[in-house]
């Protein structure tokens, strides 16, 4: 095959690439009969308030879109979803939706019957029950009515915690549980809160940072910076001895002693954290720790609340990044 019949064929192949992009942005009648979607900025889905999303009256409204006769706008600013015939519109900034696994930190806001009610961020109060923490004694034993009278004691309001997302009922509430030796209550640290919307999903959320500080990274944008402290699980402590190790302790309003230097770091990366938002740079440990390197040159933790020393960390980790 002659080099121009080759290169006549790969245009051609591109060609085709080009269309099939066409067909998943603009949803062109003509290429797979759906109605066409105007408003989408190609590669992006795009939208901002008032713009015009579709003007097919086949289409369902959903989140984020309202209708003025047969047309369909955006009522937020964010990106358009499509799921077979329903359109929303999912906006680039809001309140936090749980899922089920999320690791999220959340602060004790109500103490009811048999359960707690946490603000996790989201449109609605959590609900951790009586039965889904660890409380002295051991794990699985009952949890009984001198358990009730106590809950006060062991989660007030007030008190931080972190904990997983166990399910979500009818009305959008989330279950959470606090059942592992990685989720309970939160000491010895500092608590600091950033938009849902930058916290980059990992496996692990809970980071041991360079400095002797441990992060519990939120994904619902809550996180808390504290001093590094041996877990049960780290010191070796075997199923069996769980009952016995899982005291008292674990609810104590006791911190521990913090040395200067350890809050000097906790208050630097807390300093960094804040530079990756005001930058708009997404959230995870390589970019917390690109954040902290960058913030050494700055000798006074002081300096790096003003803009000029923000935009300056953000630029750094998203060149470090490139």
């Amino acid at each position: 095959m002659a080099d121009g019949d080759r290169s006549d064929e790969v245009d051609a192949e591109d060609d085709d690439d080009d269309s099939e992009d066409e067909r998943l942005f603009s949803l062109d009648p003509e290429a797979d009969g759906d109605a066409r979607i105007t408003g989408v900025v190609k590669g992006k889905h795009i939208v901002t308030p008032g713009e015009l999303v579709t003007s097919d009256a086949t289409w369902m409204r959903g989140h984020g879109t309202y209708s003025v006769g047969n047309s369909t706008y955006s009522s937020v600013a964010g990106t358009i979803t499509r799921v077979n015939k329903l359109l929303s519109v999912t906006p680039l900034r809001g309140r936090y939706v749980p899922e089920v696994g999320d690791h999220v930190v959340g602060r004790i806001i109500d103490v009811g019957t048999r359960s707690w009610h946490v603000d996790i961020g989201a449109k609605q109060a959590a609900v951790l029950m009586l039965g889904s923490v660890n409380l002295p004694g051991g794990v699985q034993r009952r949890k009984s009515e001198s358990d009730e009278l106590q809950m006060r004691v062991f989660l007030k309001e007030g008190d931080l915690l972190n904990a997983e997302v166990q399910a979500i009922f009818t009305d959008g509430a989330a279950s959470l549980h606090t059942r592992s030796l990685s989720y309970g209550k939160l000491r010895n640290g500092y608590f600091l809160n950033i938009p849902s919307s930058l916290i980059i999903r990992s496996k692990i959320h809970t980071l041991e940072l360079p400095g002797g500080v441990d992060l519990v990274l939120g994904v619902n944008g809550y996180l808390w910076l504290r001093k590094h402290t041996q877990q049960l699980g780290e010191q070796g402590v075997s199923i069996t001895r769980l009952a016995e190790e899982a005291g008292w302790e674990i609810y104590s309003d006791e911190n521990e002693y913090i040395s200067p230097s350890i809050r000097e770091t906790i208050a630097r990366y807390a300093n960094a954290i804040k530079a990756l938002e005001f930058g708009e740079v997404g959230v995870n440990e390589p970019r917390v720790v690109a954040a902290y390197e960058a913030s050494l040159e700055f000798k006074n933790v002081g300096e790096m609340v003003e803009n000029d020393a923000k935009r300056r960390i953000a630029r750094q980790v998203l060149a470090a990044r490139s």
